[in-house]
């Protein structure tokens, strides 16, 4: 299957769009938009149970913006393999 720019545009908005609500109702404390944007991509990829279960929604819910940070590199893996560069956001 064949799609334009646009309709892949189109489709990945409507995507993110169904994840923003997870994180309102997930994250407690106030994100920049360059943390919410990382907060989406984490979602998209990873699912909201994922987020919801994570050190990194504690840490950061607890202020600890830093800690939380630094839990991103702990999901780079899928099915016990680490992802290549290309497979980040």
């Amino acid at each position: 299957m064949a799609i334009s720019k646009e309709q892949a545009e189109r489709m990945l908005l409507n995507d993110v769009q169904c994840f923003e609500p997870e994180i309102q109702r997930l994250v407690t404390t106030p994100l920049s938009q360059n943390q919410w944007d990382a907060l989406v991509c984490f979602t998209y990829n990873l699912g909201a149970a994922n987020l919801e279960s994570s050190t990194l929604r504690r840490m950061l819910n607890a202020g600890d913006y830093a800690g939380a940070a630094a839990q991103f590199p702990r999901w780079n893996k899928a099915g016990g393999k680490v992802l290549g560069p290309s497979t980040r956001c």
